[in-house]
């Protein structure tokens, strides 16, 4: 399809304006995947769920008891499994055919796998509908962050993407709050209460899959298939064409035919290539694979998912009864909300790797407390010393809050944003999937052990979460270069190093760019004759 029909979004938005609505488009494929998570923890609570799936039963008190806990762990883990597998493919679409494309496809399958589970009707159906959901949800979480950082003016990339990620947790909210609302409807005894939270999600699918043909296609991924003219005007769209906009868009263009031709000397784009660095030369991508993969796998381990599985036993240890623990951990959703946007404020700002620095240190903190204080609740609670207990768990519950809100602000965004950036032009879409591939992963595994672990060793996990935190401040500041304020293009350039230490990356960066003026960085140049000047030197960065 040709970019430049005026009936697209991009025909008739421009600068600023044309940025924000690709981006409530890019955030109503998050709130998707943000609701998508949240979605279950109301289903499973459903007495109708429960007897069709054979899971268990539910008590005379209305809290559901769940029998066969590998059922219902496998029909939560397959999920992670779809997204593993969506990742990939929706990886090798955007690169071979497009962005807009791959989320396209993303849509569909997503509808097709929610349709699937709200139909349910044995738990052998709904397994392999909710691995159709997660290839859904895998598809277009490996196209979108790398399709919306594309876009964004690499002064606020960053921005745009923790803007997105506040739509996704506010995904998890609206499940939470409508799963509370549904078990109202025929005392949470009717299929309703679990089968329409489920068809709810194909609203924001359904409308995705309609506007986003007219969005326009990534000018990088124009450019890598030779379509200049399309992937220009878009780009003028983006940064404008009149008074000290004039010639930027031309500049970036530039700076991206110019890393175009340099890939062109690698061959490495397989998904295997990629994994062991085969014939990626300078490129490094092997490297820049495990850095994704492993943020992502210790974005996992921080804790989130273990606070919030453990969050219902230290509410109850601070003496709240169902409702209000209801209402707490709704409420905990909200505050996570609002946390997010501290990083829309921030981390185009401090950066990614100061904005890791303080989000380990806030939970680690929190961590520890959480579970000292649980466990000097426990110890009260067993000696007959009510009052003493419950404060020690509203303690315990507070930080529960504090940690929730500091990953908010934190670890929520940044390894869904380094992915999205670091790859080279040729293989972004195929490199941001790798991210997805950790968290799929670090999820998968936690969803699996978390059960096993709180029956184990209950509040202790909290200490090897906060661990996690603290060994993770070194590993970023040695193997993770800062990505903040640097153009795409300029990514290859920064990941040219021989060795992994992130203050070699440093030199080596600060070498190459003096060494090929042109290359990366010909956007931040306003006049049109300098600009020219500067391309036309030779690159001298070779991909050995």
């Amino acid at each position: 399809m040709d970019q430049r029909h005026r009936w697209m979004i991009h025909g008739k938005l421009e600068k600023r304006a044309l940025l924000i609505a690709i981006n409530a488009l890019a955030g109503l494929s998050i709130f998707f995947f943000g609701y998508d998570q949240g979605m279950m923890g109301g289903v499973n609570e459903s007495r109708d769920y429960i007897d069709l799936m054979g899971l268990g039963y539910v008590n005379d008190k209305g809290n559901p008891v769940i029998i066969n806990t590998l059922l219902q762990g496998g029909i939560m883990c397959v999920y992670y499994l779809g997204t593993l597998v969506g990742c990939l493919i929706g990886g090798s679409l955007g690169d071979n055919y497009g962005r807009i494309k791959a989320i396209g496809a993303g849509a569909l399958w997503g509808i097709l796998g929610a349709a699937l589970q709200c139909s349910s009707m044995n738990p052998s159906w709904m397994i392999c509908a909710r691995l159709v959901n997660g290839i859904g949800t895998g598809i277009l979480n490996g196209i979108v962050p790398a399709w919306a950082s594309e876009l964004a003016d690499y002064t606020s990339r960053g921005t745009f993407i923790a803007m997105e990620f506040t739509l996704n947790i506010f995904g998890v909210v609206v499940a939470y709050w409508l799963g509370y609302a549904v078990r109202f409807i025929d005392n949470g005894n009717s299929p309703f209460r679990w089968r329409f939270p489920i068809a709810f999600q194909i609203i924001p699918l359904l409308f995705l899959l309609v506007a986003c043909w007219l969005f326009p296609e990534s000018p990088r991924w124009l450019a890598r298939v030779g379509r200049d003219d399309e992937a220009l005007y878009i780009l003028q769209r983006l940064r404008g064409t009149v008074g000290p906009d004039a010639g930027l868009a031309e500049a970036e263009l530039a700076d991206i035919k110019g890393v175009v031709q340099l890939e062109k000397e690698t061959d490495g784009t397989s998904y295997i290539a990629m994994l062991f660095g085969l014939r990626s030369g300078k490129l490094h991508t092997a490297r820049r694979v495990q850095l994704v993969i492993w943020l992502q796998i210790m974005q996992c381990w921080t804790g989130i998912a273990g606070v919030t599985m453990y969050g219902p036993t230290i509410f109850s240890i601070a003496g709240f009864n169902s409702d209000k623990s209801q209402w707490v951990s709704g409420l905990n959703n909200i505050t996570y909300t609002f946390a997010t946007l501290i990083c829309v404020f921030t981390i185009d700002r401090i950066g990614r790797r100061w904005t890791l620095y303080w989000g380990s240190v806030g939970q680690g903190i929190a961590v520890f407390l959480v579970g000292g204080f649980s466990r000097a609740g426990l110890d009260a609670r067993s000696q007959g010393n009510v009052d003493t207990a419950n404060q020690w768990g509203a303690a315990a519950a507070s930080f529960v809050f504090v940690y929730t809100f500091v990953f908010g602000a934190t670890w929520l965004t940044v390894p869904w944003l380094y992915p999205a950036e670091i790859f080279p032009l040729q293989v972004r879409a195929k490199g941001n999937s790798f991210g997805v591939v950790g968290w799929s992963i670090g999820n998968g595994t936690l969803t699996l052990v978390l059960p096993y672990i709180v029956s184990a060793i209950s509040e202790k996990m909290m200490y090897i979460f906060g661990a996690v935190n603290l060994i993770s401040i070194p590993i970023v500041w040695a193997l993770y270069p800062e990505s903040n304020q640097r153009t795409l293009e300029e990514m290859d350039l920064l990941f040219a190093a021989d060795t992994p230490w992130s203050w070699d990356a440093e030199k080596t960066f600060a070498m190459l760019k003096e060494q090929n003026p042109g290359l990366g960085g010909a956007a931040r140049y306003d006049g049109r004759d300098d600009l020219e000047a500067k391309v036309a030197e030779p690159a001298t960065m070779h991909h050995e």
